[in-house]
């Protein structure tokens, strides 16, 4: 087999250790195979990369284990050619299976070229990428404690959430204030209310008259601190990472906020996760496939199973599938009517995928071509265009029976 890389190097990493298997050609022609074990502390990693250096190693491959690569990667990149591999790749036979063997085929894989490597972002969009994880993160946790707020008021026959669409809203929030308060008059809690919830008044006096205890007005009140606390901590890590992207990603961060359902959060999470430059994706069809968010190919024996999407980049997917149900509410636009036609044939989860994909597909031509713009067609697109199919199809079978077809519009 022909050899790619005269003097490389596979890592098997571990918390605590890593085990290097170093394959250079030696001055008789022959295969030099040296094993080394390194920890992972900062000191060890440096002897690691002096050892490789020493060797003139060029190229180096390690397995993307957890999160333990990382340090692995940051002592070494800039100084070699480094591959960070998919491990069902690499995968070793049952029983078969030590460190040193697992360094060992990482390293013959590598030398002989056999190694798909996955795309390991820069510096500056990595730091961005745990920023915007970690403000999603929060996100998260904010929503989990609305929910625990929600139970115990629910715990107390507090009903606000059947009335209130919002309960965490000016009105919602004022009115659980005044319980924290020891209001204890439904009516005057009522009369809280603002804007449209004026209407409901009534039923906001019902919703209110429940049983509130000092331990629920305990918890409550701790709740509501550590909302607050999340929601101010969301609006630093958001200012920080407006501030770490560079003019240029400002300016496309402007072009892709005008498609329906891509707020700012989701360009930013894009622009982490992806970046500005998508050449390195062939196509829009290799990024969706990254990304998790195609149909996946399942056949056997000429029949087709399930097709349902792969394992892609999750927090990618997320942020679009939150931008694809965005983009189902927008009133008169191309994508809701894309979304209203492919739910009535594949149901709604289905159709939020196929639409968190058409999504990343605008997207990927955007970036692609820098001078294009997003241009909305509307509605009455997708009707046109079914109308014309329409058409042709009962023209083509008529035609395929013997008649000549002249289409003419009736009179109005």
């Amino acid at each position: 087999m022909e050899v790619v890389y005269e003097r490389c190097c596979g890592i098997d990493v571990h918390k605590r250790s890593v085990v290097a298997c170093r394959i250079c050609r030696d001055e008789a022609g022959g295969i030099e195979k040296e094993i080394r074990r390194f920890g992972t502390m900062t000191d060890d990693l440096l002897a690691l990369a002096d050892w490789l250096a020493a060797h003139q190693v060029s190229h180096v491959a390690m397995e993307s284990t957890g999160s333990y690569w990382k340090p692995v990667w940051n002592v070494l990149e800039g100084e070699f050619e480094l591959l960070l591999v998919n491990p069902q790749h690499v995968k070793a036979l049952s029983g078969n299976k030590t460190d040193v063997k697992d360094a060992g085929r990482l390293a013959d894989f590598l030398r002989h070229g056999l190694l798909k490597a996955s795309f390991v972002p820069n510096r500056a969009q990595r730091e961005l990428r745990e920023l915007t994880r970690f403000r999603t993160s929060l996100v998260q946790e904010r929503a989990a404690e609305v929910n625990r707020l929600q139970k115990v008021l629910e715990g107390a026959n507090i009903k606000l959430a059947s009335v209130a669409s919002n309960i965490l809203g000016k009105s919602g929030r004022e009115m659980l204030e005044a319980l924290l308060a020891g209001e204890s008059a439904p009516q005057e809690m009522a009369e809280l209310a603002r804007g449209r919830l004026r209407e409901k008044i009534p039923q906001l006096e019902r919703a209110l008259a429940g049983r509130f205890g000092p331990h629920q007005r305990f918890m409550v009140a701790q709740q509501l601190a550590h909302i607050d606390f999340l929601d101010e901590r969301i609006g630093e890590v958001s200012k920080e990472i407006g501030g770490r992207l560079r003019p240029f990603e400002q300016e496309i961060a402007k072009r892709l906020d005008v498609i329906p359902g891509v707020a700012s959060a989701v360009t930013e999470v894009v622009l982490a996760e992806v970046g500005p430059d998508v050449s390195r994706f062939a196509s829009a069809d290799c990024l969706t496939s990254w990304a998790g968010i195609c149909p996946g190919n399942n056949e056997s024996a000429g029949k087709r199973k399930s097709g349902k999407t792969r394992k892609g980049n999750q927090a990618l997917c997320t942020v679009l599938v939150q931008a694809a149900q965005a983009a189902s509410m927008k009133t008169g636009s191309y994508l809701q009517a894309q979304f209203l036609r492919l739910a009535a044939r594949l149901g709604r989860k289905k159709a939020i995928i196929a639409l968190s994909r058409q999504i990343l597909v605008i997207i990927y031509h955007l970036l692609r071509h820098p001078t294009s713009v997003f241009s909305e067609k509307g509605a009455h697109y997708l009707r046109e265009d079914q109308l014309e199919r329409t058409r042709r199809h009962h023209v083509r079978r008529l035609e395929a029976l013997g008649f000549t077809v002249v289409l003419q519009p009736t009179a109005a």
